[in-house]
C-alpha cells in the first residue's frame, strides 16, 4: 500500500502535488496544509458508486414520488427544513461552541424516540455519562428507542448502524470521526470529505435521515465548508451569542425548502424552547421616548418579522469619521448615508455613525433600507420616531422610494402587534388597493426620502 503527500487547500478543498502560497481556485493565501494519501481507491468510494448505480432513462418518463416528510416534533426547526425530515436526507449543522447544537440534537433525538423512531447518536467528541447527564437536565424522560454510542472510528460507526437499524443518525461531530481507508488525521480535509460522503451514501441507499454537526472557523464560517456543504442536502448555521439567551437557526443551503427561513430558539436551564412570537421578543426591550430608534417590517423565508433598527449619530473627535453596522451590510449603510446627505441635505461627513439590527438579527433585504435612514436621520436630528410606525422601502439613488415584495404580510404582521401607522412605498400602496382600508391602520405611501423623513420626523 503506498502512500503520497499533497497540500491540501483547507478552504475549498483544492489539492496540489506542491505547496502553493495562494490558492487558485478560492485565491486564499497560506491555506494549503500538508496530508498523506493512500494511492488506492478507498471503499467508500465503491460504497457510494454502488448506491447511485443505474441505468439511464429518459427524463420525462420517470415517476415523480412525493417527499415524505418526518417531523421532528421541534415547530421551529421543522419550519427551517422546509416542513420536515425528507427520508434519505443528510442535514449539516454548524455554529461555535456551546450555542446549543447538541442541546437542539439531542432534543431531537428524544422527541423522535417517543414517536416510535429508532434513534442513534454518535457521540464522539463526550462519554455516554456526559450525554446522559445533558439528556437528564432536559428534564424529559429518556426513550428506550435513543441509542447511543461513543466512537470516532467510521467503519465502527457502521457496523453500530448495520446493527441497529436506526431511522434517524446523529454524528457529533463529523471533524473527529476518521476512517481507516486513509492514512491523515481525524479532521484534515481529506478525512472529512471521505466520512462525510460515507454519511450520505448511507442515507441515499437505507432512506435514514442524518445529521451531521460541524465545528466553526475563527470567522464563523464552517471548517472546510465547501467541501462539507457540497455533499449535504441541507446546511444549517446557529447564531446568536453565549451571553445572549436567544438563539436564531438560519438555512443557508436546502435542496428540499427555501434557504431564506429561520427559527427562533430561546436557551433555558432545560435546554431550547421554541420563540413562538419572534417580532413581540425582538421588541420586547425597545427604549421608549429615545431617537434613532425604527421598526422595520422584514421578510425571512415566509416569515414577517418586525425588528427594531438603531442609529446613533454624533460628532467625530478625529479626521476620519467612523463608521459601524451590526446586522447590517455596511456598503449597503454607506450607500443610504449619501443619499441622505444629496437628496435629504443631512450634513453627516463628520459624523460618527453606528447601526445595530436588535436581537442579533441579520438583515439582507433592501426593504429596510428607509427604517435605516429614518434611523440615521432621527438620531441626528435629535427628533424621536413615534413608537407606533413600521416603516418599510428600497432606497434606490435618486432618493426614490422603490416598491418591495409582499407588503401586505408585513402589514398584518404590525396590525398583530398593535402598530398604528406604516410608512411604506407609494407603489405598494397602490397595489393594495385600499385592501387594509379598514383596519384601523394609517397607511400612509411615499415617493422620496424627503417626503417620507417629512412624515417620519413630523
Amino acid at each position: 500500500m503506498k502512500t503520497k503527500t499533497i497540500f491540501v487547500c483547507q478552504e475549498c478543498g483544492y489539492q496540489s502535488a506542491k505547496w502553493i502560497g495562494k490558492c487558485p481556485e478560492c485565491e486564499k493565501w497560506n491555506s494549503f496544509v500538508e496530508e498523506m494519501e493512500i494511492e488506492k481507491k478507498p471503499a467508500g468510494h465503491r460504497f457510494l458508486a454502488g448506491a447511485i448505480a443505474s441505468s439511464a432513462q429518459k427524463l420525462n418518463q420517470v415517476m415523480p414520488v412525493g417527499q415524505l416528510r418526518l417531523k421532528t416534533q421541534i415547530e421551529e426547526l421543522d419550519h427551517v427544513l422546509g416542513g420536515g425530515l425528507v427520508s434519505g436526507s443528510v442535514v449539516l449543522i454548524g455554529g461555535a461552541p456551546g450555542i446549543g447544537k447538541s442541546t437542539l440534537l439531542l432534543q431531537v433525538c428524544n422527541a423522535l424516540s417517543k414517536i416510535g423512531k429508532k434513534v442513534l447518536y454518535v457521540s464522539a467528541e463526550e462519554s455516554a455519562q456526559q450525554t446522559k447527564l445533558r439528556a437528564e437536565r432536559l428534564g424529559e424522560k429518556i426513550a428506550d428507542s435513543l441509542y447511543i454510542v461513543t466512537e470516532t472510528n467510521l467503519e465502527s460507526i457502521l457496523e453500530h448502524v448495520s446493527k441497529i437499524s436506526p431511522d434517524v443518525i446523529v454524528a457529533d461531530s463529523i471533524q473527529v470521526i476518521y476512517t481507516d481507508s486513509i492514512a491523515s488525521t481525524a479532521g484534515t480535509i481529506s478525512q472529512v470529505r471521505e466520512c462525510a460522503g460515507q454519511f450520505t451514501a448511507l442515507a441515499k441507499r437505507g432512506g435514514v435521515c442524518v445529521f451531521l454537526v460541524g465545528h466553526v472557523t475563527k470567522d464563523g464560517s464552517l471548517a472546510g465548508p465547501r467541501v462539507l456543504e457540497h455533499l449535504v442536502d441541507c446546511v444549517l448555521y446557529f447564531e446568536g451569542e453565549n451571553k445572549n439567551n436567544f438563539r436564531i437557526l438560519r438555512a443557508v443551503k436546502n435542496r428540499f425548502g427555501s434557504t431564506n427561513e429561520i427559527g427562533i430558539f430561546e436557551m433555558m436551564s432545560s435546554g431550547l424552547k421554541e420563540v413562538s412570537n419572534p417580532s413581540r421578543m425582538f421588541l420586547t426591550e425597545r427604549p421608549q421616548f429615545v431617537s434613532g430608534s425604527a421598526v422595520v417590517a422584514t421578510i425571512e423565508g415566509t416569515r414577517p418579522l418586525l425588528v427594531e433598527i438603531q442609529a446613533l449619530v454624533s460628532r467625530t473627535n478625529f479626521g476620519m469619521p467612523q463608521r459601524r453596522t451590526t446586522g447590517i451590510d455596511f456598503n449597503r449603510a454607506a450607500l443610504l448615508i449619501a443619499v441622505l446627505e444629496k437628496r435629504a441635505h443631512l450634513s453627516l461627513g463628520a459624523q460618527d455613525i453606528f447601526l445595530n439590527v436588535a436581537g442579533g438579527v441579520k438583515i439582507v433585504e433592501p426593504a429596510a433600507d428607509l427604517t435605516v435612514a429614518a434611523a440615521i436621520a432621527s438620531s441626528f436630528k435629535e427628533k424621536n420616531i413615534a413608537s407606533c410606525d413600521v416603516i418599510f422601502g428600497e432606497v434606490g439613488l435618486g432618493g426614490e422610494i422603490r416598491a418591495v415584495p409582499q407588503a401586505d404580510l408585513r402589514i398584518n404582521e404590525a396590525k398583530k402587534l398593535g402598530f398604528k401607522r406604516v410608512i411604506l412605498p407609494e407603489n405598494n400602496l397602490k397595489i393594495l388597493e385600499g385592501r387594509f382600508k379598514n383596519s384601523g391602520l394609517d397607511i400612509i405611501g411615499v415617493r422620496d426620502i424627503k417626503e417620507a423623513l417629512g412624515f417620519i420626523l413630523k
